[in-house]
């Protein structure tokens, strides 16, 4: 084992021994172990507290339920009720599913203390910012997360299997429960209603299912990420880039849809202007092969920017690191958040054999079966997407896409941080 896979075994390994739900104790234990981390490699480096809801199965479940008494109200002849909360479940669960302002959960729902830590190292006056993410929060297992279903689908449909880019996303069942409801309760169509309640009330009693079960390790997901922003910092201290600044951001929160990253970019995005700035997720890569991801969502699809893409490849290529392309991913990392906001984004994972990552919210996502080597490819990879990057500065053009947004000038090197959120419990 060489000194950077040595590096970040001993970072997955003393994060992985603590218990981290999303906005917990042991999340900001986490936050508080890569800060001291970050700062001895000589990063200039800050926890901003914030306050989030921090699951995902609650609200999804309320919504869900919303849809199962408006089926249930429907067949009792009151079918505007029916219809009012289908469509209110349905509308909410797409907000939350894809990465829009998740009203219920910000407004209506407790609220927790979160820690995220954000990293400085650079030239904090360059003209042009990478944002490096991960997460240190881990997730909540489930029957539906059973690492055997893919490889038995492989078996039993393998030309099926072979032609797929992307796995079903079986969210549009928990979209599609309440939505059912709605358009069945205003067409007056029984048995359309029927079926958008009995999928309401499974969906519900799936997430209660989640909200029961115990947090995995989450080696892979995501404390490789995170590993991968440690092992970065050393190797930008040894061998230093100049004319370019690098944020190195291990968010919590992003098992509960993403909290964390929205907490980030309400308080950053301001500061970050999206013609100078570039954000790259890191997502459970310590699975066998490295993927850079096309595009991904629960219930539509966001694609990635194509040049910014070939940029990513590029510098895959620059450090001899194997990534793999044209895979599309059926669930939601931390990426959409900035592409939802207009920034230039990549989103770089990792995959088996049966194109999943390995060990996903299973209790198997333990340190020894984590593929070192993969996580130690995308250190190096990042490195040469931050020297890449670098050497484009005498260009005035950004390596990206021109923005969505209005230009904004930064402000500040970091906003300043409000007072400490209050350390009591929802």
């Amino acid at each position: 084992m060489n000194p950077v896979e040595e590096q970040i075994e001993d970072v997955v390994r003393d994060l992985a021994e603590l218990d981290r739900p999303s906005a917990s104790e042991g999340e900001r234990e986490a936050a508080r172990r890569i800060a001291a981390r970050l700062e001895a490699l000589g990063a200039d480096v800050r926890i901003e507290h914030e306050r989030v809801h921090g699951t995902y199965w609650w609200p999804i479940g309320l919504m869900a339920g919303a849809g199962a008494l408006g089926g249930f109200a429907a067949r009792s002849g009151r079918r505007g009720l029916g219809a009012l909360l289908g469509l209110g479940g349905a509308v909410g669960i797409w907000d939350d599913l894809t990465g829009g302002g998740k009203w219920l959960s910000r407004h209506v729902l407790p609220q927790s203390p979160m820690d995220n830590v954000v990293a400085e190292v650079g030239d904090p006056e360059a003209p042009q910012t990478i944002v490096f993410v991960a997460h240190h929060d881990a997730a909540h297992t489930s029957f539906i997360f059973n690492p055997g279903t893919v490889p038995r689908f492989a078996r039993a449909f393998p030309k099926l299997f072979e032609r797929a880019t992307r796995w079903p996303p079986v969210m549009g069942l928990v979209f599609g429960g309440p939505a059912l409801v709605a358009l069945g309760s205003l067409l007056g169509l029984r048995r359309l209603t029927m079926a958008g309640t009995a999928l309401s009330v499974g969906s519900a009693g799936v997430m209660g299912e989640i909200g029961s079960r115990l947090v995995v390790p989450g080696a892979n997901d995501n404390l490789t990420g995170v590993a991968v922003l440690v092992a970065l910092a050393a190797a930008l201290r040894e061998r230093p880039v100049e004319g370019i600044n690098v944020l190195l951001v291990s968010n919590g929160a992003e098992e509960s849809n993403q909290d964390g990253i929205q907490a980030f970019g309400r308080r950053h995005f301001p500061d970050l202007p999206p013609e100078r700035t570039l954000f790259v997720s890191l997502d459970t890569v310590g699975s066998p092969e490295l993927v850079l991801i096309e595009s991904e969502g629960f219930l539509r699809q966001f694609d990635y920017p194509d040049d910014v893409k070939e940029l990513v490849s590029g510098a895959a290529a620059d450090a001899g690191v194997h990534l793999r392309r044209g895979l599309r991913m059926s669930f939601a990392t931390d990426g959409l958040i900035p592409l939802r906001a207009g920034y230039p984004t990549a989103s770089i994972g990792s995959v088996t054999e049966y194109r999943v990552p390995g060990n996903y919210h299973w209790p198997t996502d333990v340190p020894d079966n984590v593929i070192w080597e993969s996580v130690a490819d995308c250190v190096r990879l990042c490195e040469s997407l931050v020297r890449r990057v670098a050497g484009q500065e005498g260009s005035s053009q950004p390596p990206a896409p021109s923005a969505r947004r209005s230009p904004r000038s930064r402000r500040a090197r970091m906003r300043p941080a409000p007072p400490p959120a209050p350390r009591s419990g929802p």
